[in-house]
């Protein structure tokens, strides 16, 4: 019988010259399915950064859109309350004219002295400060969008319709005219020749001698 030397374990033959790690075996790495692992992760990465970035167009759209509508409202509100105010004056003021046309007749009149005068005085300051203005001057030409024509006439000389009295100033707040002036109007004569100036005068005297060949050469 052959006797087994305790200790020792049969080895697999190797070849003379062979190191040891020649004797196991070695896997090859599977080189193409790691490439197509990172393509198709990279893949999807790209189709999820195409989406954020969707998603981040909509939404800027989406706020700018919002920030327009709120600045167009913000604009609108304060439109309507400067009309507001605008419309609030202008029915107080409107409620003063009759005691500013007592104050005018009072001063026409001689009748502003004293305590009256101060408190009219006071009242006229705070309401040109409130943006009233006083319009209509005897002698400017007539125009119905800010005159109220109460009394006419005719007068020789005048060229246009024209504002002869003004009976009632008229008021405006801003371009907003609150009450027309009242006025008395004049017209030319019908059938009236225009007023001639000096000048008018010489131009047709020299047309006239042209016309007539100049004077006579003796």
């Amino acid at each position: 019988m052959t006797e087994e030397t305790p200790g020792f374990e049969e080895k697999p033959d190797v070849p003379s010259g062979a190191t040891p790690d020649d004797a196991e075996p070695k896997t090859a790495p599977e080189e193409g399915a790691a490439t197509a692992g990172d393509g198709t992760e990279t893949a999807g990465r790209l189709a999820q950064l195409d989406q954020v970035r969707t998603a981040l167009g909509e939404r800027t759209a989406d706020l700018q859109r919002l920030q327009a509508e709120y600045q167009n409202y913000r604009r609108r509100v304060e439109r309507d309350r400067i009309a507001v105010k605008e419309i609030a004056i202008a029915n107080l003021l409107t409620e003063l004219l009759p005691v500013l046309d007592d104050i005018g007749r009072a001063r026409e009149h001689g009748e502003l002295v004293g305590g009256f005068k101060s408190v009219a005085e006071s009242l006229e300051t705070v309401a040109a400060k409130m943006g009233l203005q006083q319009f209509g001057k005897e002698g400017e030409p007539f125009d119905p969008t800010i005159h109220e024509a109460l009394m006419h006439s005719y007068a020789p000389d005048v060229t246009e319709t024209t504002c002869v009295a003004i009976l009632q100033p008229g008021y405006r707040i801003g371009e907003r005219t609150i009450r027309p002036a009242r006025v008395a109007v004049a017209e030319p004569q019908p059938g009236a020749q225009p007023v001639k100036t000096e000048g008018d005068s010489a131009d047709a005297d020299s047309a006239e001698t042209k016309e007539s060949g100049g004077p006579d050469e003796g």
